[in-house]
């Protein structure tokens, strides 16, 4: 079953609920990933949806950093909406996974001593490996600690 059918299966189900919020939240991943697929001109990968699901939830992530803490209506229902969206996101890779992808690439690229100015070098070779699998800021926070 594709993302787009399991999202509208969730979002009926949540109409007959009448769970009103998680209905709305499903409903702008659903237009998302389908405007991506009308882009596309043909169905999407599991990767492609996987992106759209992160990009919606960085979006709504931005949302909540620009919110006035005053606005506890918006605050509330970006967090839900993350929460929503979040069923849908593939799992994250944590820390250890990180540095074992890390270590595969360092002996890919024959490297022993990696150096800070290895680091271009090395982030070439292992976000590839990484992209929506990993959030950036962590793998940069992992190598740079390798690095030290």
């Amino acid at each position: 079953m594709s993302r787009i059918d399991e999202v509208r299966t969730q979002m009926m189900q949540a109409m007959k609920e009448r769970q009103k919020d998680r209905k709305d939240a499903l409903s702008a991943l659903l237009t998302a990933l389908k405007n991506k697929a009308i882009d596309k001109r043909e169905d999407l990968t599991a990767e492609e949806e996987d992106a759209v699901v992160l990009k919606e939830i960085k979006s709504v992530k931005e949302t909540l950093e620009l919110t006035p803490e005053d606005r506890t209506d918006i605050i509330e229902e970006c967090k839900f909406r993350i929460s929503v969206f979040e069923e849908f996101a593939p799992k994250m890779m944590g820390e250890a996974e990180i540095q074992e992808v890390i270590k595969e690439v360092l002996k890919e690229l024959e490297i022993d001593q990696p150096a800070a100015s290895d680091k271009g070098k090395i982030m070439k070779v292992l976000m590839p490996k990484v992209k929506g699998k990993a959030d950036g800021k962590l793998v940069n926070q992992v190598l740079a600690g390798m690095l030290a």
